[in-house]
């Protein structure tokens, strides 16, 4: 108990040496340098950063979002820019400078080289997760390996989930953030038809193991389709 009210007090006295309200400068000059401390944090952090930590710099009325789209607002036309990802934002280099940069200075992170295989049990753990290994192998009509699911693992796309309430209680499969930041997604939401899955009422496990939905691969080696049987 002690030590949490000394790291209280601790913290309280930070936040009181910074000034997050700026009351002393003119409303105009104000907001330009909470669009300065939230672009610079963004720009220092190597990880997307969220909202919350955004807010602890700048004045506690002040929108967060708004400041976000005054920021973009200046980067137009720039190669670079402010984008969304796994629940908070990071700059990124725009897509249509990757083949400079790739001359320049190489590849950089290496991104993860799936198989069309590996790319279509990913997609199935991204739309019906929580999800067990044996639900896709149903789904397909194969086994789906340790290997792959071990190489889904390794590239830190999936992870255990809770366990399952069948029998044994077996570890689920669920994303990480990492998958978001590997194909640029905020949230699961911003999956390809999503919305519109959820409300044909498609992202069912229990439609998948009855084969009223037959997953079928996709020539894209990124994508898979579904197809729903009459």
């Amino acid at each position: 108990m002690a030590e949490a009210t000394r790291k209280g007090r601790g913290r309280a006295a930070e936040d009181a040496l910074f000034d997050r309200e700026l009351d002393h400068l003119p409303p105009e000059a104000r907001w330009h340098e909470w669009m300065h401390r939230v672009e610079a944090t963004i720009f220092a952090a190597s990880e997307p950063v969220g909202r919350e930590t955004l807010a602890r710099i700048v004045g506690k009325n002040c929108s967060v979002d708004l400041l976000i789209d005054d920021i973009r607002e200046e980067l137009r036309g720039r190669p670079y820019d402010l984008v969304a990802v796994a629940g908070g934002w990071k700059h990124l280099t725009r897509p249509a400078y990757a083949d400079a940069i790739r001359e320049a200075v190489g590849g950089g992170e290496k991104t993860a080289e799936l198989t069309q295989s590996e790319v279509l049990v990913l997609m199935c753990i991204a739309y019906f997760q929580p999800i067990i290994r044996g639900e896709p192998s149903s789904f397909f009509g194969k086994e789906i390996s340790r290997d792959l699911i071990g190489h889904l693992r390794g590239a830190k796309l999936i992870a255990s989930g809770p366990r399952s309430p069948t029998p044994g209680a077996p570890y689920t499969y669920v994303t990480t953030k990492e998958f978001l930041l590997e194909f640029g997604l905020d949230t699961l939401r911003e999956l390809p038809d999503f919305a519109a899955l959820e409300e044909a009422g498609l992202l069912s496990k229990e439609k998948l193991l009855a084969g009223d939905i037959v997953p079928e691969l996709s020539s894209n080696h990124r994508t898979a389709d579904f197809e729903i049987e009459d």
